[in-house]
């Protein structure tokens, strides 16, 4: 009897639709507006996180990293130490990669500096490209392949040789459909002889920005405007040691590098990729946040939209009411009714900003780099969330129809 009802109510509601379009669809457009944007942001945030994990990946479940500072989410600094701890913390120094090389439990450790500068080729010029610089074996640090040539050797950071391994979106700015390898290129207006071509490393050469790998040696006697400061490893642990054994290996090195007492807290951070992800999904998650609340204007516009069209359908009916109640139907039964039909708007409102969303989803996995995808509780979510719209913004239409008086309502002309 209830599944009757409901569906009766609904029917009626999607009458209400085709007779009052205009009306209908402001109350939709309303609904629809905010679950799009709820569905489209879940499928960006959604592919991000994925990428970003997929990324992670492929650097080995293991590699964890040694960093000055690490403090995650988002931080506002005024300046001032409170809100800059990381000054309290002496940079890091190759010497200490090199001594961590040595560790059991460490099977590699590769240590970089970033800057971005000019490089060109001919008469292309690109002002503001990647600059990396690594310590020779990053490849088998950070993961990833070689499309062609070679990377740099011992030998070639020993005596800072201007050689550069470049990834496809540099070689494709530069030379266009022409073989990087061999050709020179000027870098902070360096030439600099292009020896590798790297692609589907980590998610640093997935970015749309191009990117130049150089060793470290050069990079710190060719950039000027580096920080020194901020110096990182990835560290990778062997195939037998865990996680675990090889980060309290590096603790304790480093700890005693820096001649800590064991009073003192570690002027230092590891940094695992687990962290990392947690780190950069409370981010995301701040974001969608924000996007929820924002979406939930459309939702209160909608809900608007729903009291009203639902107070006019009441005023529109009230003698059908009257005929109701005279035979028999009770006020709970007339509510239910009305609930139903406002949850049907919201509902259908809904159904159009999964449509929307998806729409805008396939967009963004189409034409960026994000590989959005729509998770299913991001439509459970949209479904539940219109019909509470309806229920909640359609209970005082559907309190004031189930009191309406039924003589009264029988004279209403």
């Amino acid at each position: 009897m209830s599944l009757f009802r409901i569906l009766e109510g609904a029917g009626i509601a999607l009458s209400q639709l085709r007779a009052n379009k205009v009306r209908a669809a402001l109350t939709i457009l309303g609904i629809a507006i905010g679950v799009t944007v709820v569905i489209a942001m879940a499928s960006a945030i959604t592919g991000i996180n994925q990428s970003v994990a997929a990324e992670l990946e492929t650097l080995g479940p293991k590699t964890f990293f040694v960093q000055r500072y690490f403090q995650g989410g988002l931080n506002i600094s005024d300046g001032s130490e409170e809100s800059q701890p990381w000054r309290k913390n002496p940079a890091l120094k190759v010497e200490e990669a090199l001594a961590l090389r040595d560790l059991p439990a460490v099977r590699s450790v590769v240590w970089r500096e970033e800057s971005s500068g000019p490089v060109s080729y001919g008469s292309t010029v690109l002002g503001s490209t990647n600059v990396i610089g690594f310590s020779p074996d990053w490849i088998f640090s950070v993961g990833g392949t070689m499309v062609s040539g070679r990377s740099y050797t011992q030998m070639e950071e020993a005596s800072a040789a201007y050689v550069v391994v470049i990834s496809e979106k540099l070689s494709e700015d530069l030379f266009g459909e022409l073989d990087p390898v061999g050709r020179r290129i000027k870098i902070y207006g360096q030439p600099f002889t292009v020896i590798g071509l790297y692609a589907d490393g980590a998610s640093l050469f997935n970015s749309p920005s191009p990117i130049a790998v150089v060793p470290h040696a050069t990079f710190r006697k060719v950039v000027s405007d580096y920080d020194p400061r901020w110096l990182m490893f990835a560290v990778r642990p062997t195939e037998k040691a865990t996680l675990e054994e090889a980060q309290d290996q590096v603790t304790v090195a480093l700890r005693s590098l820096r001649g800590l007492r064991p009073s003192q807290e570690n002027n230092f951070a590891l940094v695992s990729q687990d962290k990392l992800m947690e780190t950069f999904s409370k981010i995301t998650s701040s974001f969608f946040l924000a996007m929820l609340v924002l979406s939930s204007v459309g939702l209160m516009v909608g809900g608007v939209g729903v009291v009203a069209i639902m107070m006019i359908s009441v005023t529109e009916r009230t003698r059908e009411i009257g005929v109701r109640k005279a035979l028999g139907a009770t006020r709970r039964e007339i509510m239910f009714q009305f609930l139903v039909e406002a949850a049907t708007l919201t509902l259908v409102g809904g159904a159009v900003g999964i449509l929307l969303g998806s729409g805008l989803a396939w967009v963004i996995r189409t034409l960026t780099p994000v590989p959005a995808a729509v998770p299913l509780w991001s439509v459970v979510v949209a479904i539940v969330a219109s019909i509470v719209t309806g229920v909640c913004f359609g209970m005082y239409p559907a309190s004031k129809a189930s009191r309406l008086d039924p003589v009264e309502a029988l004279r209403y002309e």
